[in-house]
Formats: C-alpha cells, structure tokens, sequence
C-alpha cells in the first residue's frame, strides 16, 4: 500500500493538487505495478514563511524576486505601436519575359 507524502510551499490551485493526485498515482501503477485503489497521495503545503531555503525563508525569496521584476519591468523600453514603426521595404515582384 504506497502512501506519498508531497510537501510543496502554499500557491498550488485545486486542480493543480489533483493533477499531482492523478498522475502520482499514474507512475505508480507504471513503474511498481500498485493498485490505484491501495494507493494514497498526501499533499501538505507549508508556508512560505516556514520553509527555508538559501539561509532565507522562501517567502523572502519570492518578495526579491517580485521586487526585482518589478524594477526591470519599470526599465524596460516601451513599444511602439506598429503604425510608428518604419515600414521595411517590399521586394519589387520580377518579371519574367518567356
């Protein structure tokens, strides 16, 4: 009886956990020959704040990460509209004499 405990950080949508269900199940049925109805996925999702990573709690890392996108997005140079943009020149179509 595989019983699989998935420890993700908060954020997945309901139909995200059940794809994770879904094809968990999928892979051990695949690989280990287990029945579906014997097998159990356990999703548990912890706080940003409560799971570390790099020294740092994740949360501190998706704030940087936010901050920083938000920064080059400022900087980013604006596009034109297509109608401002010179129009390349056409090829002259040739002509073919027989």
């Amino acid at each position: 009886m595989p019983y699989v405990r998935i420890e993700i950080t908060d954020g997945a949508t309901y139909e995200q956990k059940l794809q994770i269900y879904k094809e968990t199940t999928e892979m051990l049925v695949r690989i280990l020959n287990k029945k579906p109805e014997y097998t159990f996925v356990v999703i548990e999702e912890v706080d940003n704040k409560n799971w570390g990573h790099m020294g740092t709690s994740v949360a501190k890392i998706r704030e940087a990460e936010a901050k920083a996108k938000a920064k080059a997005a400022v900087k980013a140079p604006k596009v034109t509209k297509a109608k401002d943009k010179p129009k390349s020149a056409k090829p002259k179509p040739r002509t073919v004499k027989a």
